[in-house]
């Protein structure tokens, strides 16, 4: 199934008919303000929020370690993006990856015309400054390849976490970024004629009719399936069942948590590119899903282990937020409320029995909660997508509302297309981006060294001082 605007664009040509003229879009100043704010909360959920939530999850000697990843990881991913990912991402190449448009960012000001380049909101009525575009998507590209060191913590070199996440970010990340979210680009849509033709030349699962509003395929199981074959190919912790790997501070577990949640907000609402009603929907959806995962995984760990836990909970508030992101902006907010239940206890799941069936040393449950929560997001979200359900269903670009052309059954197996292409996509790139450091440079540290701790072995500092 293609999205709406394609089918109905062909069918207006065929019929010899003239092409609907569509209103000039314009640069709006409070959605421009609303996507500097939505870039600031997912820099502010990935350093330090992530971070945090990490680094609180290993043992003591190696929280420096895990803070050093990810904020390195964020801050060299940005770097790339600039360069050449945001050209590869979202430019006009093929169905699969971009072109080199906009490498080093080129083209985006113009210095003869003194005229800087516009991005187009999801409306597409009004236009932000391509800058700002180019920012928050940097972000999302930034923090999905911070949230691969979770899988492997507290046993890998920190050089080749930077290398692997060269060859990740740049054959994995940027193809499905691409295949998804591409469809227009940043260039302004002031006529069907033009939408005609960028559609053409669509993203491969956009063309298939994959809904992902901000990224349960390209961020979340991208990620998810990134880190568990990670796990794999480097192996289990020294000690691993036999010593404690209890988390050293869940207190600060909880405040990445939190900051997380916050910071979720900007990446879900400030996926609409601008400050309306699909925003505003995908607020809600992101505190309400996010508010019952949570509530669910608790009384899930109650009933099963006597006892309700602070890392149950939060743990299952990071599931309604993984859940919810595919559909923050396609779903009503009662259907929110059902992803966000059921994450709770699909992922808690998927961090016990789904943890011990896969048999790899996921050291921060990366797979059990983003790849779970991911895959079970995408495909509820052909479900509650559909208007009889209260969703959003398949949007008409071009009329700008809703089709009421919705197959629940047919949007299912579009989105477990998208699912299974990402899960192939990214573990093949991924385990030939291991076996490749491996070769160059080593995976693993030393095992004096991982018994010691990596703050001190690899980075010569202490988090803490006694």
């Amino acid at each position: 199934m293609k999205h709406t605007v394609t089918k109905v664009l062909a069918g207006v040509a065929s019929a010899g008919l003239a092409l609907p003229a569509l209103a000039a879009p314009s640069i709006n100043k409070g959605d421009t303000a609303w996507m500097f704010v939505a870039t600031l909360l997912v820099i502010m959920m990935s350093i330090p929020g992530l971070a945090l939530f990490y680094g609180g999850l290993v043992r003591a000697k190696n929280m420096l370690s895990v803070l050093m990843q990810v904020f390195m990881v964020f801050s060299l991913i940005i770097v790339l993006w600039c360069l050449y990912g945001y050209s590869l991402a979202f430019t006009q190449g093929n169905a699969f990856i971009g072109g080199f448009d906009r490498v080093f960012l080129n083209g985006i000001y113009d210095a003869a015309a003194g005229t800087f380049s516009q991005a187009a909101t999801f409306s597409k009525e009004t236009m932000i400054p391509e800058f700002i575009f180019v920012a928050f998507q940097g972000t999302f590209a930034a923090i999905t390849c911070a949230l691969i060191v979770g899988a492997f913590a507290e046993r890998v070199r920190f050089s080749s976490v930077l290398l692997f996440m060269v060859l990740w970010f740049t054959f994995g990340y940027l193809p499905v970024a691409h295949m998804v979210w591409f469809w227009a680009g940043p260039d302004a849509i002031s006529d069907a004629a033009t939408l005609a033709t960028v559609t053409e030349n669509a993203g491969f699962l956009w063309q298939h009719g994959a809904l992902d509003f901000a990224g349960g395929t390209v961020v979340h199981i991208n990620a998810a399936v990134a880190g568990l074959v990670g796990a794999y190919v480097i192996g289990k912790r020294i000690g691993l069942g036999r010593e404690s790997m209890a988390p050293h501070s869940l207190t600060m577990t909880m405040i990445g948590a939190s900051l997380l949640w916050v910071g979720w907000f900007g990446f879900n609402a400030g996926s609409a590119l601008e400050a309306g009603d699909i925003a505003a929907l995908a607020f809600i959806n992101t505190l309400l899903a996010t508010a019952a995962a949570a509530v669910s995984w608790m009384f899930g760990e109650w009933a099963f282990k006597r006892k309700p836990s602070l890392l149950g909970a939060v743990s299952g508030a990071v599931s309604g937020l993984v859940a919810i992101t595919p559909g923050a902006g396609f779903v009503g907010p009662m259907g929110a409320m059902v992803m966000g239940l059921l994450a709770g206890v699909v992922c808690l799941w998927g961090v016990t029995g789904l943890k011990r069936l896969l048999g790899a040393d996921d050291s921060l449950d990366v797979f059990g909660v983003h790849g779970v929560g991911g895959i079970l997001g995408a495909l509820l979200t052909g479900v509650f997508a559909a208007p009889q359900l209260g969703g959003q269903g398949v949007w008409d670009y071009v009329a700008n509302k809703a089709s009421p052309d919705y197959s629940i059954a047919g949007q299912l197996l579009v989105q477990a297309e998208a699912v299974g292409i990402t899960i192939v996509w990214s573990a093949f790139v991924a385990f030939v981006a291991f076996k490749l450091v491996d070769v160059v440079i080593g995976l693993r540290v030393p095992a004096d060294a991982e018994r010691e701790g990596l703050d001190i072995t690899s980075h010569g500092e202490s988090a803490y001082h006694l």
